[in-house]
């Protein structure tokens, strides 16, 4: 089927390829156009179904209005929501998203990092892996648009938007030790990553003020399969008898559940949980899960705001480029 050139539809109208061109840019009153032609052209382009040739659009205004947005997990709950988010954000100032997952990765990562600009899309929106280190530095280096997400890497000066951490954790650590807790455990994953880092500290710092004094902490594998995490968790509990758990993230504490319910233990009698994200198992599941949820929709828009900065959109103004926000502390019945 032969595409519809601005040559076809100047043809049918009876107008100069470059007076259509003019219209279907949105430039008709500028160039003095009569609103008769303009709808004409604009009729004639819809009936005929033409597509701009981007390429050409492209090389003509050095944008391709596309982002490429590179996440951990597209199927975890939380990147997921992130994703939509930033599209239907996107959206708003006239860009499409290209997205994919590195699957904490950094082979992947770095692949898929080099295909984007490949693509030579506008701007980045990354939430990184370990060993994407160089590619990051040289995209900084070169000054294209660039917003790391969930995490970044101290080393880079790069623009970034994450959760605060810490302040999450401790808050966590805070509400068990005041409902008088004695005996908190911390499980996570081993990980170099910076997020899990400051979530790593922040319950060491919480344990060392109390009087509590000694850690207990499991970490495990990311990339260990669903029943041997399970296995762990199961006989971490078993060992150390702890009255109440926060796990780091949503997909340990999903499994941590499996495990609670696997030994038979009851929540919170036997042994209160807070979780690191919500997801809505955490909603359904009886009892509630306490959780620290991050501010998914506030982080998303966030980054786009200092991107479309980034990429001169003189309609966005931002305080700053490297931005921390609290997570929301949402009490359920498992504490």
């Amino acid at each position: 089927m032969k595409r519809v050139s601005l040559k076809d539809i100047a043809k049918m109208v009876g107008a100069s390829p470059s007076t259509v061109s003019f219209i279907l840019n949105g430039k008709a009153s500028q160039m003095r156009i009569s609103e008769e032609l303009k709808n004409k052209v604009m009729a004639t382009a819809k009936k005929m179904g033409y597509q701009p040739n981007q390429v050409a659009v492209s090389l003509r205004t050095g944008q391709t209005k596309i982002l490429g947005l590179l996440v951990e997990d597209i199927a975890n709950n939380f990147f997921a929501s992130l994703a939509k988010t930033i599209e239907v954000e996107a959206e708003e100032f006239g860009y499409k998203v290209l997205y994919s997952s590195t699957e904490n990765n950094s082979k992947k990562g770095v692949e898929l990092l080099r295909l984007l600009t490949q693509r030579q899309v506008d701007g980045y929106l990354v939430t990184p892996t370990l060993g994407m280190e160089e590619d990051l530095e040289m995209l900084v280096k070169h000054k294209k648009p660039l917003v790391l997400m969930d995490r970044y890497f101290p080393d880079i000066d790069a623009a970034y938007v994450q959760v605060d951490n810490a302040g999450a954790v401790l808050t966590g650590m805070e509400h068990f030790i005041k409902k008088g807790y004695k005996k908190i455990a911390f499980i996570t994953i081993e990980s170099g990553l910076i997020q899990m880092r400051q979530r790593e500290d922040a319950y060491v710092d919480a344990i060392g003020k109390s009087e509590q004094k000694k850690k207990l902490m499991l970490k495990v594998n990311y990339n260990g399969d669903r029943e041997t995490i399970i296995n762990q968790i199961t006989e971490f509990l078993k060992k150390n008898k702890p009255d109440a758990v926060l796990f780091a993230t949503n997909y340990l504490g999903i499994l941590g559940l499996e495990s609670i319910r696997g030994i038979g233990l009851t929540i919170p009698r036997d042994l209160a949980v807070i979780c690191f994200d919500d997801n809505d198992i955490f909603r359904l599941h009886l009892p509630g899960i306490t959780v620290l949820q991050q501010p998914v929709e506030a982080i998303a828009r966030t980054a786009i705001h200092i991107l479309m900065h980034q990429l001169g959109n003189n309609k966005v103004t931002i305080k700053k480029n490297q931005v921390q926000l609290a997570a929301n502390f949402i009490v359920r019945e498992s504490t």
